[in-house]
């Protein structure tokens, strides 16, 4: 164990060590990575469930004696983490909508004065001046960003208030950054750093290999088919249960479906949140075993004894597939994760994922207030009238293309910017991330259509590289796996083509190469012609 000592408190590495994992233990690698330069630098940490991403925290604010700021998505996960750092013996408190007013009075009271080592909140508390302002007087020496790729691949969807963090962040200072996740492809990682304005940010990829789960793909031919598949496989499973389905009806009708063989629990956003509640408390005490649901069922879900993840249907992203199959198999015992599809599911997939975004017309409604009424964010939903997620949503978007910026927390129209010009730059944009969103669908179906390892292909899209077959796949149980030996293109390597211009290496099969372009997503294409006809040529190593 490592004596390293802090020279500003004097507190020992190891002393902290023992005190968050306790006597006798010894950090893991990813853990050690992360501690080794956060001093000096913002941090990516993306690294597996049960990798101890917690305690990197944890130990860091016991090194630096200073305030640690934690933006958590749900008040289920800030429940847990609270927890866990207070058997670790630091304070700790919470400001979210299930404290009361006072509570929240104090919690900010005792971050401004020093009474407190970690505050725990949500995206949408650092869009409220009495939180910003009382955190501009603390000493923050670190705000850790956890799950985030909230940050760029649910952010528009999901909370739009993750796309505002950034530039809160400023605000306090700019103390150091740490955003951790359990996946995170190249293009996720760009945009954590580019939306959180991270500064000589390293970015740390740790083994992401679940190799307990069993993966495995089923097609069908029709809608029927593919419910009576994922119905069977959930029946016929002894254990734990997760069913993944893309619409709320999907959902009822899958639950109505199993009712005659097994009972299945409900779960999605459009339930009452006392009742969704209810449900998740449920399935982790082990009341309920199965459960079919909404990717709305995601974050906060540790259950240890899950055997069985299955997809009725394509995950919208193998980001968000790989975030959702890691819920099984957390005790390390053997689990399996099934996505049934038929052809026509990827159409859905790809409509879903093509709209989004704010109207123009909100968005001259958020250009006009910037000019005339600038503020913070309550100051611009009261002057615009529109609802405050509505706002969020616009913000980002806006600060995006460079129309807002933030003046010491208040915000206002960048002094360039012309409104007409603006809308053509969020169109643009719009049109860039479409042509993303679509090609991160066709990615999904290489998944679920290859023949090849399917492990591979999911690690090598993670920034993993590996070349032999895993073994634990259906495709490796087929015999279809093929090893690939050492080529020309690798993972991670830059390529260029000569209409899609500069590019990203993410997977390579045996006989294709898929490729991330800035301007048009992911393309896949044929290696060996591709390479010969001079079409792609690879960059330095």
């Amino acid at each position: 164990m490592t004596t390293t000592t802090d020279s500003t408190t004097g507190t020992r590495l190891d002393e902290a060590v023992q005190r968050v994992l306790g006597e006798g233990s010894a950090l893991r690698q990813a853990q050690r990575d992360a501690l080794a330069g956060l001093a000096v630098h913002d941090t990516v940490l993306v690294a597996r469930t049960g990798a101890g991403k917690t305690a990197v925290y944890a130990i860091a604010t016991l090194l630096a004696a200073r305030l640690t700021v934690v933006v958590s998505p749900l008040i289920a996960l800030q429940r847990d983490q609270e927890r866990a750092l207070e058997e670790a013996g630091l304070r700790v408190a919470s400001v979210s909508s299930a404290r009361t007013a006072r509570e929240q009075r104090d919690a900010l009271e005792a971050a401004g004065s020093g009474g407190l080592d970690v505050l725990l909140l949500g995206p949408e508390q650092l869009q409220r001046s009495v939180v910003l302002d009382a955190l501009s007087g603390a000493d923050v020496g670190l705000v850790v960003v956890d799950e985030a790729h909230c940050v760029a691949e649910w952010g528009h969807d999901f909370r739009p208030d993750y796309l505002l963090v950034g530039s809160a962040v400023r605000r306090l200072g700019a103390p150091r950054l740490l955003a951790l996740t359990a996946t995170a492809s190249t293009h996720v990682r760009d945009e954590i750093i580019a939306r959180l304005g991270m500064r000589d940010p390293r970015v740390l990829v740790h083994d992401a290999d679940r190799p307990n789960i069993w993966l495995g793909a089923r097609p069908a031919a029709s809608q029927d088919e593919r419910d009576a598949v994922v119905c069977r496989l959930a029946a016929e499973e002894p254990g734990a249960v997760i069913v993944y389905a893309r619409t709320r009806a999907h959902c009822e009708e899958l639950a109505e479906r199993l009712a005659s063989v097994r009972p299945a629990s409900v779960y999605h956003a459009g339930l009452p949140a006392a009742e969704r509640a209810a449900t998740q408390d449920r399935f982790l005490s082990g009341e309920d075993d199965l459960v079919v649901a909404t990717s709305a069922f995601g974050m906060g879900i540790d259950r240890p004894d899950v055997r069985l993840v299955v997809h009725a249907g394509p995950p919208a992203t193998l980001d968000q597939y790989y975030q959702e199959v890691g819920r099984a198999g957390r005790d390390e015992e053997p689990a399996r994760a099934v996505v049934v599809v038929r052809a026509q599911d990827h159409a859905l997939a790809r409509y879903q994922r093509s709209g989004g975004g704010p109207r123009p017309a909100t968005l001259l409604r958020v250009l006009h207030a910037l000019a005339t009424t600038p503020g913070d964010q309550a100051t611009l939903a009261e002057a615009t009238g529109l609802g405050r997620r509505t706002v969020a949503r616009a913000l980002g978007t806006l600060q995006h293309v460079g129309a807002v910026r933030d003046d010491g927390g208040t915000l206002r129209l960048a002094d360039d910017a012309d409104a007409r010009q603006v809308l053509a730059d969020v169109h643009e944009a719009r049109e860039r991330r479409a042509r993303l969103e679509a090609s991160r669908v066709d990615l999904v179906r290489t998944y679920t259509d290859t023949t090849d390892c399917r492990r591979r292909l999911l690690l090598e899209l993670l920034g993993e590289e590996r070349r032999d077959p895993c073994g634990l796949c259906d495709s490796c149980d087929g015999g279809t796996s093929m090893a690939v030996s050492a080529q020309r293109v690798r993972p991670g390597r830059r390529v260029h083509h000569q209409e899609f211009g500069d590019g990203s290496v993410t997977v390579v099969e045996a006989e294709r190469v898929t490729v991330l372009f800035e301007d048009r997503g992911y393309v896949t294409l044929d290696t060996q012609i591709a390479l010969d006809a001079r079409l792609l040529t690879v960059r330095g190593r």
